[in-house]
This record gives C-alpha cells, sequence and structure tokens, in this order.
C-alpha cells in the first residue's frame, strides 16, 4: 500500500458550489424588498407614478427599456427610497450591473433614443420576450386589442339584414298610406243628372285686391246666399176659397160660349143707402154677373212657402258697417252714404252687424224704420240682423227725433209714388 502512488489531481476541475454559493444581483435584492411590502409592479407605478415598464427595467438592470436615459438616475434612486434601500448604493450598482453611465444634459447620450438604438432595444425584447423576468414590458399587464377585431362578422350580417327588413316593412307601409290618400278622378261620357239640374254656386277665391273684387265678392255671396234660402215648394199647395158661388160666373166672358151673347149693359153697381136690404143684394148679384165684381179664383192658388221680410240696413249719415256671418265670413263692409241702403241676405242663422258712428244707422223690416242701433257716435257690437230680433230689441223709429231720418223717409216715399206711376 505504501508504494501504491496517489491519483493527480487535475487543477482545472471546477469546483463546486454550496447551495447559498451564488451570486445576489439588484434585481433579486429588489424583488424581495418589494415582496416585503406585498407590493406589485401596479402599485409601485400608482404610488410613485412611475411606468411598471420602467420599475421592471430597474429590478432588470436594463437602461434601454427607458425613453430617455437622463431619467434612469432618478427612476433608480426613487425607487430604493421607496423600498427602504441606499439611494446611492442602489444607483451605483445598478450602473455597474448594466453599464451605465451617467452622461451630461447637454450631451447626445443625454437625448431621447435614437431610431436605431430604439430598433436595438426592441430586437433585445423580442429575444428575451419569453423569461417574464427579463422582459421589460410588463407582459403581467393585459394586452389591449384593437375596436375592430372585436367585431364578429356574423353580428354585423345580422344587423344588416334587420335594417333592411325594418326598411322594407317601412317603405311599405308608406307607400300603402299614399295610396290610400291618392284621389283619382275617372271621366264620365256624361254628367249626372241630379248634378246638371243644380243651379252651380261658384265663390271666387282669391285674395280681393281692390274695391271693385270686394263688390263682385260681396255680389256673389248674397246671391248664393239668396238661391239657398230662397222660398221652397210646398208639398200641397194653398188653395183660396172662392169669392162667390160658381152661379156668378158670368158665361159670356168665361167659358165656350164667351163672345156669342151679346154683354149686358153696364149697371152703376155702386149700392144707394137708400135703397132697401133685398135691392142692395140683387144689384150686388147683378154687377157679379156682369163682371163688377172680381172673377172666382181671382186670388190664385199658393204653390211657395210665405216668404219673410227683408232686413234692410240704411244710413241717414256716413257710417261704417260690417256685416259678418255665423261662421266668421265677411259679407259686407264699407262706409254707407247717407241714404245708401243694403238688403242683408236671408240665412238660417242671421248675420251680425258692427256699426261705427252708430246712432246714424237703421234697420228696416216691412217698411217700418227701427233704431237706431247705437247712440250718437258710439259702436254698436253683435247686432243680430234677424226679423224677430230686430223686432224685439228695437222700437220702431221717431221719424220726428231726427231730421235727417225724416229727409230720408220723405225721400223714400217719393221714390216709391215714381215708379208706382211709371208702372201704371
Amino acid at each position: 500500500m505504501a508504494g501504491q502512488e496517489k491519483p493527480s489531481v487535475d487543477s482545472t476541475t471546477p469546483k463546486l458550489k454550496g447551495f447559498d454559493d451564488y451570486d445576489v444581483r439588484l434585481g433579486d435584492v429588489m424583488r424581495g424588498e418589494r415582496a416585503t411590502l406585498g407590493k406589485s409592479l401596479l402599485d409601485v407605478q400608482r404610488d410613485l407614478k412611475i411606468k411598471a415598464a420602467y420599475i421592471a427595467a430597474i429590478e432588470n438592470s436594463d437602461p434601454t427599456a427607458f425613453d430617455t436615459q437622463g431619467f434612469v438616475a432618478g427612476y433608480v434612486r426613487s425607487y430604493a427610497r421607496y423600498l427602504g434601500m441606499d439611494p446611492e448604493w442602489t444607483f451605483e450598482v445598478f450602473c455597474n450591473e448594466s453599464g451605465f453611465s451617467t452622461a451630461h444634459g447637454m450631451s447626445k447620450d443625454a437625448s431621447s433614443q435614437t431610431q436605431a438604438a430604439r430598433k436595438d432595444a426592441t430586437a433585445r425584447r423580442t429575444a428575451a420576450a419569453d423569461d417574464p423576468f427579463v422582459n421589460p414590458t410588463a407582459p403581467f399587464l393585459p394586452k389591449t386589442s384593437s375596436a375592430l377585431a372585436e367585431i364578429e362578422p356574423k353580428a354585423v350580417a345580422s344587423i344588416a339584414v334587420l335594417a333592411a327588413l325594418v326598411g322594407g316593412i317601412g317603405y311599405g307601409a308608406w307607400a300603402v298610406l299614399e295610396e290610400i290618400q291618392k284621389v283619382r278622378m275617372t271621366p264620365v261620357a256624361q254628367t249626372p243628372g241630379v248634378t246638371a239640374t243644380i243651379d252651380p254656386l261658384q265663390p271666387r277665391t282669391g285674395l280681393v285686391e281692390d274695391a271693385t273684387d270686394v263688390a263682385i265678392s260681396q255680389t256673389e255671396t248674397e246671391e248664393a246666399l239668396d238661391r239657398l234660402y230662397r222660398p221652397k215648394a210646398l208639398d200641397l199647395p194653398v188653395l183660396v176659397a172662392r169669392d162667390g158661388p160658381i152661379s156668378a160666373v158670368d158665361p159670356d166672358s168665361v167659358g165656350a160660349l164667351a163672345g156669342l151673347v151679346p154683354a149686358a149693359p153696364v149697371l152703376d153697381t155702386s149700392p144707394s143707402e137708400q135703397l132697401p136690404p133685398e135691392m142692395r143684394a140683387s144689384q150686388a148679384r147683378i154687377a157679379g154677373v156682369t163682371g163688377a165684381i172680381p172673377a172666382a179664383g181671382a186670388a190664385g192658388v199658393q204653390v211657395l212657402a210665405d216668404v219673410p221680410p227683408e232686413v234692410i240696413l240704411f244710413a241717414v249719415r256716413p257710417a261704417w258697417v260690417r256685416v259678418q256671418a255665423s261662421d266668421g265670413t265677411v259679407l259686407f263692409e264699407k262706409i254707407l252714404d247717407a241714404g245708401e241702403r243694403y238688403t242683408v241676405p236671408q240665412s238660417e242663422v242671421p248675420p251680425q252687424l258692427r256699426a261705427g258712428n252708430s246712432g246714424s244707422v237703421y234697420l228696416e223690416v216691412a217698411g217700418n224704420p227701427y233704431g237706431p242701433v247705437g247712440s250718437s257716435a258710439s259702436v254698436a257690437k253683435n247686432v243680430v240682423l234677424g226679423v224677430d230680433a230686430v223686432r224685439e230689441v228695437y222700437r220702431i223709429a221717431d221719424v220726428a227725433s231726427d231730421p235727417a231720418l225724416e229727409q230720408y223717409v220723405a225721400e223714400a216715399a217719393a221714390a216709391a209714388e215714381s215708379r208706382t206711376l211709371s208702372s201704371d
């Protein structure tokens, strides 16, 4: 055994390390301190207002993750104070491990990263993307997606079909409504008989621009109302009794034998007061035979209804008047001169009068003047121009109380007398 030789030991054989024989880096210390505080990277970001990606880059000793190199020293010292570590020692270790050196503020290295530096940093981050501790892009943060990525093509197609369906239903309803409201005129070869027998009413339409148009419009309105409210034909005619018996009819003047017998001499038919009653009756019968009394049936047969008396509006001095129908239509409006008259058209509901200088405006019914409608120069309103209303509200005017009214009545009587003489 003494002659045996010891095996030679190769000095190049690596020395084995124990379980606690390893290098402790700055990032391991910082992560341990942060875990002791129970803080995550998001908590540190919220407290220090520093991006979580920068905090991870400090723990990984990667200064390339910072956009501006001039802020690296401040971020490292702030994070060291937050963890309760020595800021200067921490920054020194960070510079040793990462090879970072503080640059002057005016130097090119202190400015933002150039395009080439950004590409290199991106390449390094891409290469270390599999390591969550080396990756400075904070893989623990939820990845954001674009708005278009959340849109489902099937949902878009369903919405398009629904919109087309709703539009089609709406268009169909609109088309049906238009068809219902459409009015079609079908020409006929012959005018209906009932329409042909009716007296057409053609009221004027449009704007009235001058006094002539006003007069024409008012005349047409009055004629239309007169046609509407003219007397109706009676269902049964009213027969008037004869003045005497049929024996009083003279056959020489009426009937087939008229003119064949010489006429009887004309007698004095005026009854004498000195004659006894029997002779006066006989003389009356003779007068009836000879035609001194009216022939039988002279009163005629009434076939139309009785016409109510007209209401005539007249002024004895100039006065403004306006006649308005019950529906608000103005039938007549002007300044009536002295002696000018206006016949109120008949209607189912009597029109109303509004007059200025109402003390000079009177109403005439059946030849009798009523009024005046107001006092002196006042304005009369809502005066009903119906026969019954006029007779109920107003009294027959005292002609002697108003000289102008007395002159108007005298002139009207003279005009009536002249018309009677001319007709004779």
